[in-house]
């Protein structure tokens, strides 16, 4: 157990570093620099890259050594068209089954990221967008959803700093935030889902925007 509990710890350390933007992409990832940075042995480290080579994170070229790969701008795509259907489907399920509590937390967010758009404060408001949507995973009490929703999340972290970059979009965000509070409150379901599938569509669309 202590030895899979090990192999978890270094396993997320790198992958949650991976997603930061800690390593660039075709950074060579080596194991004894690793190891010696998370105080543990090569062993664990090699097991935990050939698991991020699973996941698409790390590639493992023979007798050269392990690179980050990154995530690409079609995995972000496709990951943003999965989500869109998913936190629908949250929100859906988040209005059958939410707390007055949780319905308080969303409404202090929702009052605190008024108060940080107004004062042009990016990295706030980025903490308060994902403190929203982790309420909302909470809410719809679905351990499986929570998760993968939640991963998704990490897998889009830096693009989702610069989907709230510009303060026109943070502000039609938390208009979007308020419209889905509102349903949510009122426990209509098809309302909730499809607000909340329109939100993420534009936050993509948003993204690919700030691209071009």
């Amino acid at each position: 157990m202590e030895d899979n509990s090990l192999r978890s710890r270094v396993f997320q350390s790198i992958r949650d570093d991976i997603l930061k933007g800690k390593y660039s992409e075709k950074e060579e990832l080596r194991e004894a620099t690793l190891g010696k940075e998370l105080g543990v042995s090569r062993t664990p480290v090699r097991e935990a890259l050939r698991q991020l080579e699973l996941e698409g994170l790390v590639e493992i070229v023979p007798n050269k050594g392990a690179y980050v790969t990154g995530i690409s701008q079609k995995d972000v795509h496709d990951i943003y068209m999965i989500r869109s259907m998913l936190e629908g489907l949250c929100a859906r399920w988040a209005a059958e089954h939410i707390t007055p509590e949780q319905l308080e937390a969303l409404e202090e967010v929702i009052l605190l990221a008024e108060y940080h758009v107004e004062k042009g404060h990016s990295a706030q408001m980025t903490e308060l967008d994902g403190k929203f949507h982790q309420i909302l995973y909470d809410a719809c009490e679905s351990r499986i959803l929570e998760h993968v929703l939640s991963d998704f999340h990490k897998y889009v972290q830096l693009t989702r700093r610069k989907s709230v970059r510009t303060e026109d979009r943070a502000r039609k965000s938390i208009e979007e935030h308020r419209e889905m509070l509102e349903a949510i409150r009122a426990k209509d379901v098809e309302r909730a889902e499809r607000l909340a599938n329109v939100h993420i569509m534009h936050v993509m669309e948003n993204l690919h925007m700030e691209q071009d």
